[in-house]
């Protein structure tokens, strides 16, 4: 592994990365939700916890699985997650994120949206950036 990136260019990285993690969901203008790019962005062995409304942990595959569905079967559609704010903390090969996020789309037809918490464990791995953990808190 080669040295760690400037603080800048770590930033920008995690910045892109964080983008593309929200970008995964956006099935607005007929868009097709590219969920599995998940894959690809998390370690296989990533942990994902949501507090809200009811507490739960999953694996990547159990986080895609029901996502992937429901943004491609027409009961979620015009959809897309962005982030609002964050904070974000390097320090060598990891960092950690947090920050609000809002979302917005027709459930069902009707109109759906919200605002909430995410956090990010970021890790640098052989192949770049990755990430390690997410969690995430849906306010009402």
């Amino acid at each position: 592994m080669s040295l760690p990136l400037p603080l800048p260019e770590v930033k920008a990285e995690l910045d892109r990365l964080t983008a593309e993690f929200f970008d995964a969901f956006d099935n607005r203008d007929g868009r097709k939700a590219d969920v599995a790019r998940l894959r690809r962005l998390m370690l296989p062995e990533a942990v994902i916890v949501v507090t809200t409304p009811n507490y739960g942990t999953y694996t990547v595959e159990e986080f895609i699985a029901p996502r992937e569905l429901l943004l491609s079967d027409g009961r979620l559609t015009e959809f897309h997650e962005w982030e609002i704010s964050e904070h974000t903390d390097v320090m060598d090969t990891v960092a950690c994120r947090i920050g609000r996020f809002g979302k917005a789309g027709l459930l069902n037809g009707e109109p759906y949206e919200g605002v909430g918490t995410k956090t990010f464990q970021f890790a640098r791995t052989p192949d770049g950036w990755r990430i390690a953990a997410f969690s995430w808190h849906d306010q009402a």
